[in-house]
């Protein structure tokens, strides 16, 4: 007998966010058990159910649109109502609004008809109160149901810290047990409506995940006028998708971050929220700001092999509760299994000085640097060979701790998995840069400056020699950066997208970043939508594997900040060109991640059936891939600016308006390959190359 199996798959499901809610329901609205449907807030499903019945009949789906990231609208046809006639005179209209508060929907019966139509509206509710690990695992499959508490005009669940209410108006006519119940008279020609009001409240238990004071959407500030009309259309969706990802520091709601994604990781991730802060500096640098001190309120303070916690050592994500993926993986609520958070603080934290961020506010991180360094000298080479690896001791963490962390991440031509403890290339390349930042940063703000900042340049130095003279390997693909060293100090060969970060980074001569540049260029990783994770020669390439030959919007946007950085416009425009294409084929909201099959074979990306969408740095990724094409460098600290767009320019004309640098703004234009600046922060010293 077959059973059915409804897996965790977003991929055609409509979703609305405002962080830190988000509700996934099918294209007809309807939200029902099973799979991943619900309306989520804060780690929980809140609603599990939320079903819509006319005369105790399912209404026929017509249509459904997302206008904003906060908004859905469905409408479907009651074609058993109204005049009888071949044309449909009575639909049903839903529409849903997310707020930082909760959830409204507004279930409008509209009647096109002469004469009046009577019927019954039903409104169905239930709650699971599932964690989200739970309902991504399969553990919580929606039938489970929590008792509800009934009033006059809703129903409210409670357990395990965490309560769920509904609010209907008007009051319905009855009840039939979870079912709300209203007799309707829609007069001719006209329309009546009910309204859904959720809400929910949790307990102060573990990592708190709160909505900013303040939604900051950034979409209508920054202008941007492209040859090419896709280039905008993207990033006006993406900035509106980032504003509905931010969240707020419990403890200084002022300070925002965005959340990875919904609805999984819906809460402070290192890794991910840095990268992405990182990544709009020039849109939004209050992002990279709050950031970085929510995590510096979480570094690390003690050796817990639980919690792969280190003294220094930036978190890897923060949660309510312990968290069970299934499978073995089971994650406390503060967990710091990841290898390059605390490199990637350290960067972060010196760009967004570069981009004017008040030196006090740095100072006041400052020790937060010291305690990061001393992170960086005393456990990211646990077993002193000079390059960082990670091994999990915990048992029940993750076995790769890098941005590629599902377990089979790392794996030779063959497709045999590398054995830990594991130094990945990326990894090398984050430490290089993080050294040569808190060299810079002691040097403007440390005490007994001098003789640290020449100790980590010297230490920079070092690891740039043993990394060439290791980690490069030459075969019939050519010589490129292997991904890391297995726990035997052995290059694993087989090229990946990792080489791509090592670009930005420094820890690349001239020489070996054209070679980086020529593996990029291979049609065995361009895949003409964006970047493979790995290798179309690789034995283990999946099209749809999750890090063995998908394509990561970040992971492409990254490459072509380094491709940039170095020289290799021709490379990054057909990246550019690539990752435009995939928007325009997913309604310019990119999700997480999307199938490697490539142009080649499909005239559009296939999706990732369980990728989050939308996601904090598929969503940033538009913006710096703006600012890296058009090589915007500041250094507000020294009164600077730099601006030299790549060569040669994707576009015949690029303008774009209100970029922030510093406390000014900056807008330019390229046109036929010419720069001008149409406005600067006048306090900095402009040079413009063209």
């Amino acid at each position: 007998m077959l059973t059915e199996h409804r897996p965790p798959y977003l991929h055609d499901l409509v979703v609305s966010v405002a962080a830190p809610w988000v509700v996934l329901s099918a294209p007809s609205g309807q939200i029902t058990t099973g799979g991943v449907h619900g309306v989520f807030a804060r780690d929980r499903r809140v609603l599990s159910l939320f079903e819509v019945l006319v005369d105790g009949r399912r209404p026929e789906p017509l249509s459904s649109g997302e206008p904003a990231t906060g908004r859905a609208d469905f409408t479907a046809v009651l074609d058993w109502l109204g005049a009888d006639r071949h044309d449909p005179t009575v639909t049903l209209r839903r529409r849903r609004t997310v707020t930082s508060e909760g959830l409204v929907e507004e279930v409008t019966l509209v009647n096109r008809s002469a004469e009046p139509v009577r019927c019954e509206l039903t409104v169905l509710l239930r709650a699971d109160l599932a964690g989200t690990a739970e309902v991504r695992s399969g553990a919580a499959d929606g039938s489970g149901v929590v008792p509800a508490e009934r009033s006059a005009d809703g129903l409210a669940w409670s357990g395990d810290g965490v309560s769920a209410t509904t609010r209907l108006e008007p009051e319905p006519l009855r009840w039939d047990g979870d079912a709300a119940v209203w007799a309707c008279e829609v007069p001719a020609r006209g329309e009546t409506s009910v309204w859904v009001r959720v809400t929910s409240e949790v307990d102060d238990s573990g990592f708190r995940i709160e909505a900013p004071v303040v939604r900051v959407d950034r979409s209508d500030e920054v202008v941007v006028e492209c040859s090419d009309p896709r280039v905008a259309r993207w990033l006006r969706r993406s900035l509106s998708d980032v504003a509905g990802l931010t969240l707020a520091d419990p403890e200084a709601l002022h300070d925002r971050y965005l959340g990875a994604g919904p609805p999984w990781y819906l809460t402070l991730f290192g890794r991910d929220s840095l990268i992405s802060a990182s990544m709009l500096l020039a849109i939004d640098p209050g992002l990279a700001s709050g950031t970085l001190r929510a995590l510096a309120r979480r570094q690390g303070s003690k050796d817990d092999v639980d919690a792969a916690e280190q003294p220094g050592k930036i978190p890897h994500e923060l949660r309510m509760t312990t968290a069970d993926h299934g499978a073995g993986l089971v994650l406390p609520p503060a967990y710091y299994g990841t290898h390059d958070a605390t490199p990637l603080w350290l960067s972060t934290l010196h760009r967004a000085w570069r981009w004017g961020m008040p030196a006090d506010d740095v100072a006041a991180l400052m020790p937060a640097v010291g305690a990061a360094l001393d992170w960086l000298r005393d456990s990211f080479d646990p077993d002193g060979d000079g390059f960082g690896e990670y091994l999990d001791e915990s048992g029940h963490g993750l076995a790769n701790q890098g941005w590629k962390d599902s377990p089979d991440a790392v794996q030779w031509p063959d497709g045999t998995l590398a054995a830990g403890p594991i130094a990945l290339c990326e990894v090398q390349g984050y430490a290089y840069a993080a050294a040569t930042a808190g060299a810079d940063l002691l040097s403007a703000f440390g005490d007994a400056a001098s003789h640290e900042a020449v100790t980590w340049l010297q230490w920079a130095a070092a690891l740039r020699g043993r990394f060439r003279a290791a980690f490069w390997v030459e075969d019939e693909h050519g010589r490129y950066p292997a991904i890391a060293l297995d726990g035997d100090k052995r290059p694993v060969a087989g090229p990946a997208s990792n080489m791509g970060h090592l670009l930005g980074t420094g820890i690349l001569d001239p020489t070996d970043a054209q070679l980086v540049a020529e593996q990029l260029a291979s049609p065995a990783l361009d895949s003409g939508f964006g970047l493979r994770t790995l290798s179309t020669n690789a034995q283990g390439f999946n099209p749809l594997g999750y890090h063995t030959g998908t394509v990561w919007p970040h992971d492409t946007a990254l490459a072509v900040e380094g491709l940039a950085a170095t020289n290799h416009g021709d490379v990054a425009a057909s990246y550019v060109e690539g990752l435009v294409t995939a928007a325009e084929g997913f309604g310019y909201r990119l999700p997480e991640l999307y199938g490697g099959l490539g142009r080649a074979a499909e005239q559009v990306p296939t999706p990732y059936p369980l990728a989050c969408r939308p996601q904090a740095w598929a969503a940033a990724s538009p913006a710096v891939i703006l600012t890296a094409l058009l090589g915007i460098a500041p250094d507000v600290p020294h009164g600077d600016l730099w601006i030299a767009p790549v060569r040669p320019f994707p576009w015949r004309r690029l303008e774009v308006r209100g970029l922030r640098v510093g406390d000014g703004t900056l807008s330019v234009r390229v046109e036929d390959e010419r720069l001008t600046v149409l406005e600067a922060p006048g306090s900095l010293n402009v040079s413009a190359v063209n």
